[in-house]
C-alpha cells in the first residue's frame, strides 16, 4: 500500500511538473508550431511561375545561393494595456489579429513570442520613408506600459539587452530603431513622450541631435554644408520627409517628431529650437 501511495505521489508530481513546463499557453504554442511547420512546408516546395501564360521552361533550376530574409528595423511600442499577462492573452487570440516578436514586462521579464525571421502584425497601416509594409522588414517590441506611466528601470535594462542582440545579429542600422508613433503619426503615440529615446541613442539605438546646435546662435542652421557650399532651401516638411516621417498630415508628423525628440512640447508648431533640432537630425539621416 505504501509503495502504491508513493507511486501515486510521484505520478502526480510528474504531471504537475509537466503542466508547469508547458505553461498556460500550451494550446496556442501547439498552434504556433503547426503554423511554423506549414510555412516550412511551403518553403520546401519547388517554386512555380505565377503567370500560366509564360513560356514554360524545360526544367527547374534551383539556385544554391540563398538564406533567410532578415529584419532591418526595430519598432518600439507600449502596450496601452495594464499587465504583461493581458498583452500575452491579446497576442494569442486569433480575433485580435495583432502580435509582436517580443513583450517586455515592467519587471524586465521578456517573452520572445515569434521567431525574428517571421512577420509579426504590429505596425499596421504605417510608413517610414518609402517603406509601406513595415511588418515585412521589422522586429516589433512591446513594452508593458499603459502609456501614462514612466518606463521601469528593469524593463529598460532588458530592452537594451534585446536591442543589442538584435543589432549585432542582423546588423540593423543605428537610425532604424524607431517608435510606432513615428511610423503611424496619425494613429499612434507609442511609445509615449515618457520613453527615454536619448538614452537609447547614447547606446547606438536610434539617432539624437547634437546639443551644440541649441546654443550656437551665430549662424542659421544649415546655411552651408561641410565644405562651406551653400545648401538649397530645405523646409521643415522636406526635412521630416527625408528623415522618414509621412508628412501628408503635417501637424501629425510634427507631433510625432516632437514626441520623439522634444517630448516636453506636444504642440504642432515648429519653434526656432525645434527647427535647429530638426535640421541637425536631417543631416544625420542624409
Amino acid at each position: 500500500m505504501y509503495k502504491l501511495h508513493f507511486l501515486g505521489i510521484v505520478v502526480a508530481a510528474g504531471a504537475l511538473l509537466t503542466a508547469c513546463a508547458a505553461g498556460p499557453y500550451a494550446a496556442t504554442n501547439k498552434v504556433y508550431k503547426r503554423q511554423a511547420r506549414d510555412l516550412a512546408k511551403q518553403l520546401r516546395e519547388q517554386p512555380t511561375l505565377a503567370a500560366d501564360s509564360l513560356p514554360p521552361a524545360p526544367y527547374w533550376a534551383g539556385t544554391v545561393n540563398f538564406n533567410l530574409r532578415k529584419p532591418n528595423y526595430v519598432i518600439i511600442h507600449h502596450t496601452a494595456q495594464h499587465s504583461t499577462e493581458q498583452t500575452l492573452k491579446t497576442f494569442t487570440l486569433t480575433k485580435t489579429q495583432v502580435s509582436a516578436h517580443y513583450v517586455i514586462g515592467r519587471d524586465g521579464q521578456t517573452f520572445h513570442m515569434l521567431n525574428d525571421y517571421l512577420r509579426a502584425w504590429h505596425g499596421g497601416a504605417a510608413r517610414w520613408g518609402n517603406v509601406t509594409d513595415i511588418n515585412s522588414v521589422s522586429i516589433g517590441i512591446e513594452l508593458d506600459n499603459d502609456g501614462t506611466e514612466p518606463f521601469q528601470e528593469a524593463q529598460l535594462a532588458s530592452l537594451l539587452r534585446v536591442l543589442g542582440s538584435l543589432k549585432r545579429t542582423y546588423n540593423i542600422p543605428t537610425a532604424n530603431f524607431i517608435g510606432h508613433g513615428d511610423i503611424a503619426p496619425t494613429r499612434k503615440n507609442d511609445p509615449s513622450a515618457l520613453f527615454p529615446w536619448q538614452r537609447l541613442a547614447a547606446r547606438g539605438f536610434g539617432l539624437w541631435y547634437d546639443e551644440l546646435v541649441l546654443s550656437d546662435t551665430t549662424a542659421a542652421p544649415f546655411a552651408t554644408d561641410s565644405l562651406g557650399l551653400a545648401l538649397p532651401g530645405i523646409t521643415p516638411r522636406e526635412a521630416l520627409r527625408i528623415i522618414g516621417y509621412d508628412t501628408q498630415d503635417m501637424p501629425a508628423a510634427i507631433r510625432a517628431f516632437k514626441r520623439h525628440f522634444v517630448p516636453y512640447d506636444s504642440s504642432a508648431e515648429i519653434t526656432e529650437r525645434d527647427r535647429r533640432i530638426l535640421f541637425n537630425l536631417y543631416r544625420k539621416w542624409l
